[in-house]
């Protein structure tokens, strides 16, 4: 088998969120995928083959953390996008069959892709008891993702917080089905972003994912509505650190970025 590995929501190698991408005929039993998913032992493992031609849906599209398979995974996708680009297998956009349902992604003249994901529905809940200890930062408002994306959302202070936040991972992992996404407004806003995050994903082995896709369908309509603009630029804050365009559209939510190949290899067992 193919194996490359992609940097996704970035223009640079060693930068934004590495993801494991295999291209396959079909899919062998899922014990093998989850055991390639750990050997890689990246965020997630992206594995498509085609479909036939006249359905819904181009390619079969599955995604695998180290430890767990997923409902949903954006940086993934992008990066499984960019393989069938590159390499001639699919032109213009592309719809993935997936555990959310019909996920399409499109090239753009820039050279970047947009993914056209559900927009998260948001449900303001009261803060779990033992959040704030675990996070190490007072949250402002705490918020349900729904059940494609399983987090906890939580606006902290300032963007001064996010950067700072070294939180007890053991802890933070009984408070959300998958983890725990923190966010605040941007310092300044001139440096090209609106909004700061971090994500915490100890439930599926992930400690701090570099750059969630995902985790945006949830920050996208939260800044939306408190900046008052449909389109806006996300930082995630992590020591690889990536940007995500977004763009509201109702239900749907647009998530734009690019990504580079940095290694392209032979899976031999």
């Amino acid at each position: 088998m193919r194996i490359r590995i992609v940097d996704a929501f970035t223009d640079r190698p060693f930068a934004g969120n590495p993801a494991g991408v295999l291209i396959l005929d079909a899919f062998p039993d899922d014990e093998r995928l989850q055991k390639i998913a750990l050997e890689v032992n990246h965020a997630e493992t992206a594995f498509a083959h085609r479909l036939p031609e006249g359905g819904e849906a181009d390619w079969a599209l599955r995604w695998f953390t180290p430890a767990a398979e997923v409902n949903m995974c954006g940086h993934a996708t992008l990066a499984t996008a960019h393989v069938l680009y590159s390499t001639g297998a699919h032109e213009g956009p592309v719809r993935f069959a997936t555990r959310s349902g019909v996920l399409v992604a499109a090239p753009g003249a820039d050279g970047s892709i947009t993914l056209d994901f559900p927009t998260a529905p948001l449900t303001a809940v009261e803060l779990p008891p033992g959040v704030t200890e675990a996070l190490g930062a007072e949250a402002l408002a705490a918020f349900d993702t729904g059940p494609n994306i399983g987090d906890l959302l939580v606006e902290v202070a300032d963007e001064k917080t996010v950067h700072a936040l070294a939180p007890d991972l053991k802890s933070l992992g009984a408070h959300s089905e998958r983890g725990i996404i923190a966010t605040a407004r941007a310092e300044d806003p001139g440096r090209g972003y609106d909004f700061v995050s971090r994500c915490f994903f100890p439930n599926i082995g992930i400690d701090e994912d570099p750059v969630t896709g995902s985790a945006h369908t949830a920050l996208a309509p939260y800044w939306s509505e408190r900046l008052g603009r449909t389109e806006l630029t996300g930082l995630q804050a992590s020591p690889r650190s990536g940007r995500v365009r977004t763009e509201l559209r109702g239900e749907r939510t647009l998530l734009s970025g690019r990504a580079v190949t940095v290694i392209d290899g032979e899976l031999l067992a």
